[in-house]
């Protein structure tokens, strides 16, 4: 691994740290009313930076 690849993967952690944080900070304001659109908008906006997780599908 590459001195490049090592602070990419810093990055991406540090990236998906702040997705989730931001996440729960808006279910927190909406009361967890807006749950499933809130997710369903954290999903696009990390495969849209490339931050794809392995997450089960929702029906």
């Amino acid at each position: 691994m590459g001195i490049f690849d090592r602070f990419k993967s810093q990055a991406q952690h540090k990236a998906k740290h702040v997705s989730d944080a931001a996440e729960q900070e808006v279910n927190e304001k909406t009361g967890k009313k807006y749950t499933d659109q809130v997710d369903d908008a954290q999903q696009k906006i990390e495969g849209a930076t490339g931050m794809d997780r392995d997450r089960p599908e929702q029906p």
